[in-house]
C-alpha cells in the first residue's frame, strides 16, 4: 500500500502518517518513506491482512491511499475497466447506464416472456431472473433449475435479451454460463472461493453482489478470486447492507459507489430493490444511484408482483417500471449518461 502525502504536509502530519501506518503493519521495519513519481511517499510493504484505507484517508496532509496486496488486481491502480456484453448492447463502465430487469425468480413462462418483451421495449438492455434461488427458508420457492436454464435460453434467442442468471455452486456454473450473458454470484455466495474461483475460470462477465455484511475490502477481496482465476469481466453490485436500522430490508449504501471508483477500476450496479425490500422506494433509490455514478441497475419487475413467487413486495409492476425508465432517462440526459 502506498500513502501518497501532501506537499504542504507538516513534519508533524507526516509523522502521523508514519505512526499509524506501523501501527496496522505491526512492525516499523515494514513502513519506509520515499519519493516516488515526484510525491512523498509512505509504502507499507505486504503484512497478510487488509489494512483500514479509511484510517489514512482520515489523516490531514494525505492526498490519496493506493493498492494493497489483497485485491492488487482490483485495485484503484489500473485504468477504469469497461465490460461488454455485445448481445445486449451494453457497455459497464462508460457513459451508458445499463438497466438490468425482470424477476426475482423464473416462474410462469407466459409471465416470463411477457416481462422479457416489455422491460426490452422499455429501454432494458438485460433480462434478470433466477433459475436457482438460495433462500432463507428451505420451505421457500427454490427456483425451476434446469428447467428455468432452458426458458432463459428460450427468451434470449426469441426475444433478443440479453440474461443474468445466478450460480449457486461450481457444479452448476459451465450449464449457467451456457445460457448467461452475464453470471451472478448472489450476496450470500460472496464469499463462496470454490464458486469464485469456478465463474473465473469461464469467460462470460460475472456480477458480484456484495455480501449483506461486507466491508468494502471484503468485497473487493472476493472479486481479486475471480480476476486471479483469468477473467477480467467483473461487475460489482451493491445490494444493500444490514444494520441496525429497520425502516427498510437493508440500508442501501450509496457512499460506496464513490468509494469504489476511488478503489477500484470495476464498473459498479446497484439493485434498489433488494436493498430497499418495498417496491414503492425502488425509484428514488435507483435515481440515487444514477446521480452518485453508478454504471447501471438491477431491478425486480413483475407482470403481477402480487402473484410472484419470491420478493412480491419489491417488484415493480410494467407501468411502474415504465415510469421508472422515464424518470431515469431524463436524469442520465441531464448528466450526460445514456440508457
Amino acid at each position: 500500500m502506498r500513502v501518497y502525502v501532501s506537499e504542504n504536509a507538516s513534519l508533524r502530519e507526516l509523522a502521523e502518517v508514519i505512526e499509524v501506518a506501523q501501527a496496522q503493519a505491526g512492525d516499523p521495519n515494514l513502513v519506509s518513506v520515499e519519493v516516488f513519481d515526484g510525491s512523498l511517499v509512505v509504502k507499507i510493504s505486504p503484512v497478510g491482512h487488509p489494512l483500514d484505507t479509511i484510517a489514512f484517508e482520515k489523516l490531514k496532509g494525505v492526498e490519496r491511499v493506493e493498492g494493497q496486496a489483497v485485491y492488487s488486481l482490483a485495485s484503484g491502480a489500473q485504468a477504469r475497466s469497461v465490460v461488454q456484453v455485445p448481445f445486449a448492447g451494453a457497455s459497464f463502465g462508460t457513459e451508458q447506464f445499463v438497466v438490468m430487469a425482470g424477476p426475482c425468480a423464473v416462474e410462469k413462462e407466459e409471465d416470463l416472456f411477457h416481462v422479457a418483451r416489455e422491460a426490452k421495449r422499455l429501454g432494458a438492455r438485460i433480462l434478470r431472473g433466477g433459475a436457482f434461488k438460495p433462500r432463507t427458508s428451505p420451505y421457500s420457492f427454490q427456483g425451476l433449475g434446469l428447467e428455468g436454464l432452458e426458458l432463459l435460453r428460450r427468451v434470449r434467442e426469441e426475444v433478443g435479451i440479453g440474461i443474468v442468471t445466478e450460480a449457486m455452486e461450481p457444479g452448476t456454473v459451465e450449464e449457467v454460463s451456457q445460457v448467461a450473458d452475464i453470471v451472478q454470484v448472489g450476496s450470500r455466495n460472496m464469499q463462496n472461493y470454490p464458486l469464485l474461483k469456478a465463474v473465473g475460470r469461464q469467460s462470460k462477465p460475472v456480477l458480484l453482489k456484495r455480501g449483506m455484511s461486507a466491508t468494502l475490502e471484503e468485497w473487493l477481496g472476493a472479486a481479486e478470486y475471480i480476476l486471479a482465476e483469468g477473467n477480467p469481466n467483473v461487475i460489482l453490485c451493491e445490494r444493500g447492507i444490514r444494520t441496525f436500522s429497520r425502516h427498510s430490508r437493508h440500508t442501501l449504501d450509496i457512499g460506496v459507489i464513490p468509494a469504489v471508483r476511488e478503489r477500484s477500476h470495476l464498473p459498479i450496479v446497484v439493485d434498489p430493490s433488494h436493498a430497499t425490500g418495498l417496491s414503492k422506494r425502488v425509484p428514488s433509490m435507483a435515481l440515487a444511484a444514477l446521480a452518485a455514478g453508478a454504471d447501471g441497475l438491477l431491478v425486480e419487475v413483475h407482470p403481477n408482483p402480487n402473484e410472484a413467487l419470491s420478493d412480491s413486495f419489491q417488484s415493480l409492476n410494467l407501468e411502474e417500471f415504465g415510469e421508472l425508465m422515464e424518470a431515469l432517462g431524463k436524469v442520465a440526459g441531464a448528466l450526460g449518461r445514456v440508457l
